[in-house]
């Protein structure tokens, strides 16, 4: 146990890892009779399965972010829809083809990509060497799954207030969910103690930097919200939540 599951140096490579985690979700399988072979083959499929789709799913929700965020730098004409303002601006503005479906989901791959393809740090870039990105950014990763928890309270919650339905349940989850996560990440990120030094203080530009990009979206979305709940959320009806030609609910609350 202690060799692959004393601390995250311990288990070794991404390959050693991922190894762990099949076996010892394998044992937990042939506790209830299946044979370890077969344990071990369902534990397998299980993360790739569960490997493929996340790919699928982030990849879609960044184009989806990308789209949303390249749209606000647009100029915009007073009753213009999202789908109306990426058209009209000019060929040279790049938000213009960061808007769009396809050159959304092109940064999305590329950007990902090159992440993926970071070496491991002190070493040298090779093809035998690329591919540590990933393990690189593990520690932001707690933080940033919780925080996409507090996101969706605030998308459901708008969505309540929207179709007039009762939302006070919600408010509470949805205020732990934003406040908790990001204060573990600042604390990691700029904090830290004896025993955890942040990752400003061990020169970890690459972890500051994206923690810093993620502290400044999630008060960008928090003000976003407080904005539009202040201004009133118009509600949803039959006769405006049909959809647009690009897939969007023209009738989906803003937030």
């Amino acid at each position: 146990f202690d060799t692959q599951y004393g601390s995250w140096s311990a288990a070794g490579s991404l390959g050693a890892k991922v190894g762990a985690f099949v076996d010892g979700a394998a044992n937990l399988v042939k506790a209830i009779g299946i044979p370890a072979g077969a344990a071990v083959a369902l534990m397998g499929v299980f993360v790739a399965s569960f490997a493929g789709t996340t790919m699928d799913t982030a990849c879609r929700l960044q184009r989806y972010v990308i789209q949303e965020l390249a749209r606000t730098f647009l100029p915009r004409h007073p009753g213009d829809s999202n789908i109306d303002i990426a058209p009209r601006a000019s060929n040279f503005n790049p938000f213009k083809h960061l808007a769009t479906t396809h050159g959304a989901t092109v940064f999305a791959v590329c950007t990902a990509l090159a992440l993926a393809a970071i070496p491991a740090p002190g070493q040298s870039w090779t093809l035998q060497s690329a591919g540590a990105g990933g393990l690189i950014l593990w520690p932001l990763f707690g933080a940033t799954n919780q925080l996409l928890g507090g996101l969706a309270f605030c998308v459901i919650g708008a969505w309540l207030i929207a179709t007039k339905r009762p939302w006070w349940f919600i408010a509470l989850p949805a205020v732990l969910m934003l406040i908790l996560p990001a204060w573990a990440m600042g604390w990691q990120a700029f904090v830290g103690d004896g025993n955890t030094p942040s990752w400003l203080s061990t020169n970890d530009w690459l972890l500051v930097g994206i923690a810093s990009v993620i502290l400044i979206l999630e008060a960008w979305l928090v003000v976003e919200v407080l904005i539009r709940l202040r201004a009133g959320i118009p509600p949803i009806t039959e006769s405006n939540a049909t959809t647009t030609n690009d897939n969007e609910p023209t009738g989906c609350p803003p937030c």
